[in-house]
């Protein structure tokens, strides 16, 4: 049972990693700005922050598929949802101030989007499935003074992470609260993935089970 990672982001890897399971990681080479723009050109104002995340998601998920055999792999995409406008990773140092002097006391909901890629042979029990689904967490900012939020985006974390901010890093002290799965803020949910991996007929404890025995089978070797 082999999972791969279509995505560099250490926190997703990181949360793989907390609940048992290893994954490879083989990241995508998709353009997302032309992602959109495609999709946009054709669903116009429909394409909503849930849509960008999944689209995203799928773009990456079967754009590695394309490059590996014999595994399930993984692409995830989170959004941040703000005014009914959708943010991603800010693209400079100003962006990221505007964008937190904005998210101050007040709330959005992050989406992440999921896909997975079924690239097992047949008698590997592969099923060659390609699904996915999007869960959305809403997320409660706490009230930042202007040099607080300079300070925080000195650091350069919101520029590295999609919504400018994290719940597992530095951006916590800032999150007042959540109202749905905490792994999804994280980027990826847990539980969404155990019910995808469900629906091609790996259950959870079988991830988890593999990768004990690739652990147990390093440490024999």
């Amino acid at each position: 049972m082999h999972l791969v990672l279509a995505s560099a982001s250490p926190a997703r890897k990181k949360l793989l990693v907390a609940a048992g399971v290893e994954a490879s990681i083989v990241v995508s080479e998709v353009d997302e700005d032309a992602a959109v723009r495609d999709a946009r050109h054709v669903h116009g104002d429909e394409l909503g922050a849930e849509d960008v995340a999944l689209l995203l998601a799928r773009a990456k998920a079967e754009d590695v598929a394309a490059q590996v055999d014999g595994a399930l792999v993984l692409g995830c995409d989170s959004v941040l949802e703000l005014d009914g406008e959708i943010h991603g990773k800010p693209a400079s140092v100003a962006e990221a101030v505007s964008r937190w002097s904005r998210m101050s006391g007040r709330s959005g909901v992050l989406h992440t989007g999921h896909w997975v890629v079924d690239t097992r042979d047949a008698d590997e029990g592969g099923t060659g499935a390609t699904l996915g689904a999007t869960a959305a967490t809403t997320v409660h900012f706490a009230r930042l003074e202007a040099e607080e939020v300079e300070a925080y985006v000195a650091t350069g974390e919101p520029l590295r992470v999609a919504g400018a901010f994290t719940l597992d890093g530095l951006g916590a002290p800032y999150v007042a609260g959540i109202e749905g799965d905490p792994s999804n803020v994280v980027g990826l949910s847990l539980p969404l993935l155990r019910e995808l991996l469900a629906e091609v007929g790996v259950p959870w404890r079988d991830l988890r089970a593999a990768a004990f025995q690739g652990a147990q089978g390093e440490r024999g070797a």
